[in-house]
C-alpha cells in the first residue's frame, strides 16, 4: 500500500515526465503467470456490497436453456461512493418484508483487490456455476473515454468495459514513462482516471505536441498481461482513481495509528466490511517499497 500512497503524492507533484527512453509494447514473448497477473491487479481496490457477515450481495441468473437457476452475479463497483449511494437508495425504499428490511439495514461496502477477484475467477472458471461479476465503471470515466475515442476518429457510442487511460508520445507513439523516487525506477502508468492521464499529458505536451491519451479497457490490459512477458510489462503499474487513493491513504493512516497505539488490525484477502467505521481489511497487500514519497521533476 505504501507504493500507492507514493503514487498519490506523485500524481499531485508530477513535473516533467522522463522522456529519454522510448518504451515499446509490440514484442510478443511468454505469458505472465496467474500469480504475476494477480500482483499487477492487486493495487486496484474494488468495492462490493455485503451483509454483516461479509457475504456479497448477488442475484441469481436463470439458465435460459432449461429454465433452472444458474450462477449468481455479484456487482463490483469501481467507486466506493457509488456503492454507498446504491445502499442508501435501497434503504430509502419502503418494504413490508421484514427479512428484506433487515438485510438492507445491515448492508455495507466491503473492499477487495481487483487481483483477488481475478484469482477467484481463474479458480472457478471451469466450474459450471463459476463466479460472475458485474463490473460497474464510473460513468464519468466512461463518458470521458467515449469522448476521447470519438476525438481520435473512432465511431463508438458505448463502452462496455472499465476504461483505462495511457499517455503516448513521439513519432513512435511510445508510452510515457515516469520516475518515482527513491528507487528512480521508470514505470509506465495506466490510469483508471482520465484526470490523472490529463495531468501527465500536460507535462509532455510542451515538448511533444502530438502526445495524446489512448483509451483501452481493463479486459485488454489483463489479456496483455496473460499473453506477453516483456520488459515493458514489468514496468507497467495500474494507478487507482483519486477517490480510491484517498480511501487507501485513510486506511493506511488509520492502520498506522492503531499499530502505534498497540492495536493490531485484522487482515485478509476476502471481503471485509469497511463502511467508513473501521479500517479493517482491504485485501490489498502492502509492499516493501520504502517510505520516501517524491517524483523526479527534471
Amino acid at each position: 500500500m505504501r507504493f500507492i500512497i507514493r503514487w498519490s503524492v506523485a500524481l499531485g507533484l508530477v513535473g516533467s515526465a522522463l522522456l529519454g527512453n522510448l518504451l515499446w509494447l509490440d514484442i510478443p514473448a511468454f505469458a505472465l503467470s496467474q500469480q504475476q497477473v494477480k500482483e499487477k491487479l492487486d493495487p486496484i481496490p474494488v468495492y462490493l456490497i455485503t451483509n454483516e457477515q461479509g457475504l456479497p450481495l448477488s442475484r441469481a441468473v436463470s439458465d435460459e436453456k432449461n429454465g433452472k437457476k444458474g450462477a449468481s452475479v455479484t456487482g463490483v463497483y469501481m467507486s466506493r461512493q457509488e456503492a454507498e449511494t446504491f445502499i442508501k437508495e435501497l434503504k430509502d425504499l419502503k418494504t413490508k418484508d421484514t427479512k428484506l428490511a433487515a438485510l438492507v439495514r445491515n448492508l455495507q461496502v466491503s473492499t477487495v483487490s481487483l487481483g483477488y477477484l481475478y484469482q477467484q475467477l481463474e479458480k472457478t472458471k471451469s466450474d459450471p456455476n463459476h463466479l460472475l461479476f458485474d463490473f460497474k465503471p464510473v460513468q464519468k470515466e466512461v463518458d470521458l473515454a467515449l469522448q476521447l475515442l470519438q476525438q481520435n476518429g473512432e465511431k463508438v457510442d458505448q463502452f462496455k468495459s472499465i476504461p483505462i487511460f495511457a499517455v503516448r508520445f513521439g513519432k513512435d507513439k511510445a508510452y510515457v514513462p515516469i520516475q518515482v523516487l527513491p528507487d528512480k525506477k521508470q514505470y509506465i502508468p495506466l490510469f483508471f482516471s482520465e484526470g490523472d492521464a490529463k495531468t501527465l499529458l500536460d507535462q509532455v505536451k510542451p515538448k511533444f505536441d502530438k502526445a495524446y491519451i489512448q483509451v483501452v479497457d481493463v479486459d485488454g490490459v489483463i489479456k496483455a498481461f496473460q499473453d506477453f512477458n516483456d520488459d515493458w510489462l514489468k514496468n507497467v503499474v495500474l494507478v487507482p482513481s483519486p477517490e480510491s487513493r484517498a480511501y487507501l491513504k485513510w486506511l493506511y493512516d488509520s492502520r498506522t495509528h492503531k499499530e502505534s497505539s498497540g492495536k493490531t488490525p485484522s487482515s485478509t484477502g476476502a471481503a471485509t466490511g469497511d463502511s467508513g467505521k473501521t479500517p479493517s481489511s482491504t485485501g490489498i497487500p502492502e509492499g516493501n517499497t520504502g517510505n520516501s514519497t517524491s517524483v523526479n521533476t527534471k
